[in-house]
């Protein structure tokens, strides 16, 4: 028998922005009983990669886990991955935030573990040709994709069994295909059929290397994992049988593998991911399509030859499949741009320490997990997004204190901020940044609260996904009172009951400062569907002018649109002063109404990342009693005040407005995929204060909207979190 070097590469990632428990029950579950079972195998070398943000938390929060990992990794028993410090997708972040990020990343593993470091992992393997020259120009030797990656290039399954030389721009770089087959084979199926496949590479290639890479959570923390591959054995089984077959399988490192043999050959790879992260990033009928395409084909003979040719999406479509998604990269872009021009620069010079720290907020805001959507939550998770804006607004603010604005300021200016080819405006002060849209609607689409690093429009729309399909379907053949459904190829469970009757899908950003005309008595529930609007000002472009007066910047938005046959201008003006900085002041003027006609006027707002069903977070009326928690529906009379509070924020907002207005609010669910199952999840709460007019002569109507953020309870308990510290 051939001897085969097998090479297995753990790979453990928790995002910026999870929750503290779910780390730690990872731990718990997986990343220590791992250890643990390995200490029995010093015979196996393994190849680990933790992501920098995981690798934080350990540092802080279970030293006796980095030292377990360095007395392996000091015996030769762990080879220890490098790769971008906080584990972003490389298509996501511009050139010298790759390189930074893996060179920052090698320095931190080299001083905590006292090895070397010369692998490193690519964040769910989304690969372009020009990343190898990034990646050997911050210093790595060698990395690891998937065997599909290979299979895109016009290579045969026979041809994956060692590693092959990359190249861009003369950096070489030196690439691994990872085994899809094993990825499902562990720990899925019995150890014996992992054996059985790489017998038939052995006895059919001489010096064969095989190397399998993927998610440490499938050990432990994927639901089901921690019982059967810890409890009843199926690791320890695993590596028995590895050990068994030492005769002609060499369990070793990936660093073992370039040192003892050369390279297959020379190979360009396209632009790709692993093959289910290329489904998911087409749009969701081309999914279904992809799927219906695939499963009438499975069953032919020359399936497997016509396989090798299927392909799904492009990663970077992700940013067009959700708008929020492109919303986070743009201000990430700007964020990156602004800090390079700054580093660069005397201001650089003059503030090191501020300019390092708001590098390290900027890459921590570069995680990846928030910027697409698979088989898990990822960009579904309110938490996750609000994540990455927090250090964003943390590294904003970083800069604006490296560049020494002081005391109370307002600033407004254009630019395309999303890259729509159109121009935003943004305007800040020393509390708030806020992003408009005129050419859409005049939205306002951010707003960056400083003190508590809090993007209030951390939204997300509700829109059809290909796995609704699923959901529609199950629910009809729904079996128990416990809405737990077997399908073909696993259990679908339903978190909660009637999801299929929430599918609710949006026709408008669900942003703030949405004008709606509506027709005089439409009900709330109407509009709670997204119906009823009866104009063109929802995606309307505004004509823009920006003033600058002493201590105040303003932005007047200006349309002429339809309401049912009338001609009406709406202006609103959007405004910062210096003696309010947390104050946004919005004034609308309504000109041209039909005198006497009454006319249906409301205004949506959205409050993202003030979470629902908890007692703490909840709306109050105009004299401050109670009404109801954040995802209550309400059709409040006419009043001038509503609130919204969070007291774990510390974030207490109001409208107030100077003509009493209606005030209906509505919480926005979408129904998603994580691997716990689908459910529902509060995604931001809707208020719409709403006037029923009767225009005067003139025609003209006019109130003030003012939104006041008071983050004074945020501050008073960093204040004693502080002096309880010293």
């Amino acid at each position: 028998m051939n001897r085969l070097r097998l090479a297995l590469v753990f790979h453990d990632h928790q995002p910026i922005g999870n929750f503290d428990g779910v780390f730690e029950g990872a731990y718990q579950d997986s990343y220590a009983p791992l250890l643990e079972v390995l200490r029995d195998y010093p015979d196996l070398p393994m190849v680990l990669h933790t992501s920098g943000s995981l690798l934080e938390w350990l540092v802080a929060n279970h030293p006796e886990y980095i030292e377990q990992v360095r007395e392996f990794a000091e015996r030769g028993q762990l080879e220890i991955l490098g790769g971008p410090f906080y584990e972003p997708i490389l298509a996501c972040i511009p050139r010298r935030d790759r390189i930074g990020q893996i060179s920052m990343y090698t320095e931190y593993l080299e001083r905590h573990f006292g090895t070397q470091v010369r692998g490193m992992w690519v964040p769910e393997r989304v690969w372009e040709q020009s990343f190898a020259a990034d990646i050997a120009d911050a210093g790595i030797e060698y990395t690891l994709l998937d065997d599909f990656h290979f299979r895109n290039s016009g290579m045969h399954a026979d041809q994956m069994h060692g590693y092959y030389l990359t190249e861009d721009e003369g950096r070489l770089l030196k690439i691994f295909p990872g085994s899809e087959k094993l990825r499902y084979t562990i720990p899925w199926q019995d150890p014996d059929e992992t054996i059985k496949y790489l017998r038939t590479i052995a006895q059919r290639f001489p010096n064969a290397a095989v190397v399998c890479g993927d998610d440490g959570e499938k050990f432990g923390t994927w639901p089901g994992s921690k019982e059967h591959v810890f409890t009843k054995g199926w690791l320890r089984r695993f590596l028995d049988t590895l050990r068994a077959n030492l005769d002609w399988i060499q369990v070793c490192t990936m660093a073992d593998i370039v040192d003892s043999q050369p390279p297959l050959g020379t190979v360009y790879l396209p632009d790709a991911s692993y093959r289910e992260m290329c489904e998911w990033a087409l749009p969701p009928e081309m999914q279904l399509e992809y799927a219906h395409v695939t499963k009438s084909h499975e069953h032919r003979s020359d399936w497997p030859q016509m396989k090798q040719f299927m392909r799904g999406g492009f990663w970077r479509n992700f940013r067009v499949k959700y708008s929020e998604a492109n919303d986070m990269y743009c201000r990430m872009l700007e964020i990156s741009t602004r800090l390079d021009d700054m580093a660069q620069s005397s201001v650089g010079e003059d503030h090191p320490e501020l300019i390092s720290a708001a590098r390290t907020e900027l890459y921590r805001a570069q995680c990846n997990c928030s910027y697409w959507h698979g088989a898990f939550g990822g960009l579904y998770l309110p938490h996750l997004r609000n994540g990455v804006y927090h250090h964003l607004i943390a590294a904003d603010s970083l800069l604006e204190q490296a560049a020494e604005r002081t005391g109370h300021w307002v600033q407004v200016g254009a630019d395309d901020y999303n890259l729509d080819a159109r121009k935003e405006i943004r305007l800040a002060s020393d509390r708030l940044v806020a992003y408009l849209a005129p050419s859409r609607g005049g939205h306002l689409y951010e707003l960056d609260i400083r003190a508590t690093k809090h993007n209030q429009l951390a939204t997300l729309n509700r829109r059809p996904e290909s796995y609704h399909e699923r959901i529609r379907a199950f629910a009809e053949k729904r079996l128990g009172e416990d809405d737990k459904v077997a399908s073909i190829q696993s259990e679908v469970i339903f978190k909660q009951p009637g999801l299929e009757q929430k599918l609710i899908y949006d026709n408008w950003p669900r942003k703030t400062l949405v004008d709606h005309f509506y027709a005089p008595g439409t009900p709330l529930a109407v509009v709670r569907r997204g119906e009823g609007d009866i104009s063109d000002f929802v995606w309307g472009v505004y004509e823009t002018v920006l003033k600058r007066p002493p201590q105040r910047a303003e932005v007047r938005m200006t349309r002429k649109g339809q309401v049912e046959g009338h001609q009406i201008t709406v202006t609103k003006t959007v405004a910062l002063a210096t003696d309010h900085p947390g104050n946004l002041e919005i004034t609308y003027q309504l000109e041209q109404l039909p005198p006497g006609k009454k006319i249906h006027f409301g205004v949506e707002f959205n409050f993202a990342g003030m979470a629902a069903g908890a007692s703490d977070r909840y709306f109050y009326d105009f004299r401050g009693r109670q009404i109801g928690q954040l995802e209550a529906v309400l059709d409040l009379p006419p009043s001038g005040r509503i609130g919204l509070v969070d007291e774990w924020l510390g974030e207490d907002v109001s409208l107030e407005v100077t003509q009493p207005a209606g005030f209906w609010t509505f919480p926005i669910e979408t129904i998603s995929q994580s691997e716990g199952g689908y459910e529902a999840v509060h995604q931001s709460s809707c208020v719409i204060p709403h006037w029923e007019i009767t225009a005067a002569e003139d025609g003209i109507w006019g109130v003030k909207i003012t939104l006041s953020i008071d983050t004074s309870a945020a501050h008073a308990r960093k204040l004693r979190e502080a002096a309880t510290v010293g």
